[in-house]
């Protein structure tokens, strides 16, 4: 009741039976269904009772994440999402980076999209293409999310911003030789 209490005076009710039982619904809802489908596929259906036992499943952990949320209540839910946020904030990308980090960042970010594109023009270069194709695949893929968090926080405002539509590019001037501060042309 105390723990109840105190979520309606601003803090999260981390303590009450609400919240316990909203993060059990929570984390139930995300490894359900990475446990459930693979056994799914093992039972041997029909293509068809698979994908719909498939579809039920997923959908289900939906809906037992909204239920999830609504037990935990708004207060709850808010604490739980700020915490695995700050989770994310302090093991994600920096901000900024420096010369050197940004410039091997660029080239792990190039290099796959570029093997991608080119791979079927120059099949004939690579030994065994065929066989291991996932095996190329799952590397550039690796490689190319690993480059998204050693190329930093900046790199993926640039990237959001190919989705926004207003959204202009600022270059920043280059530093004058031998003064102090750059001088604006404006005033």
């Amino acid at each position: 009741m105390a723990g109840e209490q105190a979520g309606a005076a601003g803090t999260p009710a981390t303590a009450g039976w609400r919240f316990k039982l909203g993060v059990a619904l929570f984390v139930i809802s995300m490894i359900g269904p990475l446990l459930a489908l693979p056994a799914i596929a093992l039972l041997g259906l029909s293509a068809a009772m698979t994908a719909t036992v498939s579809g039920l499943t997923l959908g289900g952990a939906e809906v037992l994440l909204i239920v999830a949320a609504a037990v935990m209540g708004k207060s709850g839910f808010a604490y739980l999402k700020q915490r695995a946020f700050g989770l994310l904030k302090r093991y994600g990308p920096p901000a900024q980076v420096g010369r050197v980090r940004y410039g091997i960042g660029l080239v792990m970010f190039v290099v796959p999209v570029a093997f991608g594109w080119a791979m079927p023009y120059a099949a004939d270069l690579l030994p065994n293409l065929d066989a291991n194709l996932l095996i190329y695949g799952i590397v550039g893929d690796a490689l190319l999310l690993a480059s998204l968090f050693v190329l930093g926080g900046d790199f993926w405002d640039k990237l959001r911003s190919l989705f926004v539509r207003d959204a202009r590019a600022v270059f920043p001037e280059p530093a004058l030789a031998g003064s102090q501060g750059a001088v604006s042309p404006i005033g």
